[in-house]
């Protein structure tokens, strides 16, 4: 029997081009007797002609695959009858606006595989896109820097740098980020930016790929504590202060005299509030690049923008925030972004966004799709992550009970969906149906 499996072509976002398989990957799979159906697509970073000389077919549709990979949701008229569908579906926290889709992949009694919840015995994700959204947040978040200083008049290192996507390659990007470097170790920075501070929340993949990026420039690493104490008289010109944030740094219990215990926190977030707000004047730059849902608080709020921007314009410009949580940890976040319009200057005194660099306020930089700004280097880094379990979902018998699904651990503990009904570890999804 041939085990078909079929590639999509993406259309939730207009620059969306990455794959979660590359043509180099289906050379390999077909010589070990896979078959593919690739979906035309012009956009793909990857044309369709790399697809067919590594062995695939291409179609209009994948009526002909019975396994189908994608990366971002799928519309519900593409759901076939008892077919295997994997890709980020976002329905683990019941998010509402694919309750929809669930639904019909309930309906037609498809199985689901979510690569979010591809873990392995300790919890910790094997596949996923979050260094490269590190890498590609952090390069436009210097981009946005620098055209924010423009705007507001002010000549700066950063002015010449490109949004992620309008570079060839990752390395392309790198070496423009490290002349940058060198322009200020010999110049320095200009007056109204020094010191240059930039923060980072959080410390996995994400986060990450930021300090790949922040490593190209002249940098040295201070705490939080000597983030406070930094005197711009004593201070490097030509040199960029980065700092980590940790939930110890974020949060602090709301119990008077009571200590930070991170086992605690995460048990009773409710317990907590925001302990951030004192760090925010002192940064010229912040990163979010850390896990966030609403039983945490947040570190950046509306009321305290308003409140800093009352004693005039603050030396905090850009906040990239590359979770892009809406309404999230960023309160001032509204929405995630689009490549082709990726920042607003959110104004805190009447607490209205504005697309583009320009206007009074702060600089958000919230693309939802970053990894997408990098595609070719993601989804070759994604698929390398993926391939080692590509055979043996391709070729499991989902007609099985599920307990004797042969598929290996890490994706069968990613199994939502198995003909149609939720797996027992996911059976609390029901409650948001």
């Amino acid at each position: 029997m041939a085990h078909i499996i079929g590639i999509r072509h993406e259309d939730k976002y207009l620059m969306e081009r990455r794959v979660a398989i590359t043509p180099a990957h289906v050379t390999k799979l077909t010589q070990s007797g896979l078959r593919f159906i690739v979906e035309k697509s012009a956009k793909r970073i990857f044309p369709d002609t790399e697809f067919e000389a590594a062995g695939a077919t291409l179609a209009a549709d994948l009526s002909g695959a019975q396994v189908i990979f994608g990366v971002k949701e799928i519309p519900v008229r593409h759901f076939e009858k008892g077919k295997t569908y994997i890709f980020f579906s976002h329905v683990i926290k019941g998010q509402p606006y694919n309750m929809p889709m669930l639904k019909v992949m309930m309906e037609n009694g498809c199985n689901l595989i979510d690569y979010e919840k591809i873990e392995n015995e300790e919890g910790k994700r094997l596949i996923f896109f979050g260094r490269y959204a590190g890498l590609a947040g952090a390069i436009n978040s210097l981009w946005s820097m620098g055209q924010r200083l423009l705007a507001q008049g002010i000549a700066n290192p950063f002015s010449g740098l490109k949004q992620a996507v309008q570079y060839q390659s990752l390395q392309e990007a790198r070496e423009a980020i490290a002349a940058v470097g060198r322009y200020i170790s010999l110049n320095g920075l200009p007056e109204q930016l020094f010191p240059m501070t930039v923060g980072v929340t959080g410390y996995g993949n994400v986060a990450g790929g930021a300090h790949e990026i922040l490593n190209l420039l002249p940098s040295v690493e201070i705490s939080p504590k000597e983030l406070l104490l930094l005197d711009k008289n004593n201070a490097a010109r030509n040199m960029i202060y980065k700092v980590i944030f940790r939930e110890k740094d974020l949060s602090k219990p709301i119990e008077q005299g009571a200590t930070f215990e991170l086992s605690h926190y995460y048990a009773h977030p409710e317990a907590y509030r925001s302990d951030f707000e004192q760090y925010i004047p002192q940064l010229s730059m912040l990163l979010n690049c850390m896990y966030w849902d609403k039983r945490y608080p947040r570190i950046v709020t509306k009321d305290f923008l308003e409140t800093l921007y009352t004693a005039g314009e603050p030396k905090l410009k850009v906040i990239g925030d590359i979770s892009c949580d809406p309404d999230g940890s960023i309160e001032c976040t509204h929405k995630g972004t689009e490549i082709e319009d990726p920042v607003f200057v959110y104004n805190p005194s009447t607490r209205q966004p504005a697309m583009g660099f320009a206007g009074h306020g702060l600089l958000i930089m919230a693309v939802d799709i970053l990894p997408s700004e990098l595609p070719r280097e993601a989804s070759m880094g994604f698929g390398d992550a993926l391939f080692p379990y590509i055979k043996a979902i391709a070729e499991t018998d989902f007609s099985q009970p599920t307990a004797s699904l042969p598929l290996p651990n890490p994706i069968k503990k990613a199994l939502i969906l198995h003909n149609g009904k939720l797996t027992p570890a996911y059976e609390y999804i029901s409650n948001y149906l």
